[in-house]
């Protein structure tokens, strides 16, 4: 996290409100700090865990926690870098016209942990570099939308980065609750009203009794 980022977020805890509340007008720090923030809580989702559970496939289509950063990190580099004429050269083989599919939503053997974090953290900078260096309204191309359709502003890339991430970002925070039963953005941040696990125990029996409940009335 940049220094402006730790700012913002500092700015968050002092006001309730995520966001730059020292310049509320400055629409590029509200995009910043929402997308480092779940940055940052994808990346988490890996600390701790062995090889295998970062990278073994956790539903029927194979989600895994590191294939959803390697993801995360070709969509960085995609949308606010090839589609703003800012190629940042990082070969990605697993997006190449011939390439298998889905190949970018699972790691290799041979795709290190530290390659695939540390080719995300130079998509962030790449990116971040892209949101600093152009005004939000300046158009790009899409290079894998149709022709015609292909058109977009910086400020439509980056909301559309943030959303693709956070969504990512539920889907780790679930399998990292199935794996281990960590959870929330971070370490220190949970945002759960117990930690207590009888409290969860009788909370979800509680949901399953309403569950049958409402099955048998249908």
């Amino acid at each position: 996290m940049t220094a402006s980022d730790a700012e913002n977020a500092e700015n968050a805890k002092e006001t309730g409100n995520a966001g730059n509340a020292k310049d509320p007008g400055n629409a590029k720090a509200d995009l910043r700090f929402y997308l480092q923030s779940a940055r940052d809580a994808l990346l988490w989702k890996l600390d701790g865990l062995p090889e295998y559970d970062v990278r073994r496939p956790l539903t029927p289509t194979g989600t895994n926690l590191l294939g959803l950063v390697k993801h995360a990190a070709g969509v960085e580099l995609g949308y606010l870098g090839d589609t703003f004429g800012r190629p940042s050269g990082e070969p990605l083989p697993w997006l190449a016209d011939a390439a298998a599919a889905n190949g970018d939503m699972w790691a290799t053997a041979d795709e290190s942990r530290a390659y695939v974090v540390e080719l995300y953290r130079r998509a962030w900078a790449h990116a971040d570099a892209t949101i600093e260096a152009l005004p939000l309204d300046t158009a790009g191309r899409v290079p894998w939308w149709p022709d015609g359709r292909d058109g977009l502003t910086l400020h439509h890339a980056v909301v559309r980065v943030i959303a693709d991430t956070h969504r990512h970002a539920g889907h780790a925070d679930i399998l990292r609750e199935l794996l281990d039963g960590a959870v929330g953005t971070d370490e220190s941040n949970t945002s759960l009203p117990s930690s207590d696990p009888a409290w969860w125990e009788a909370y979800r029996n509680r949901l399953e009794q309403a569950a049958r409940q409402a099955a048998d009335r249908g």
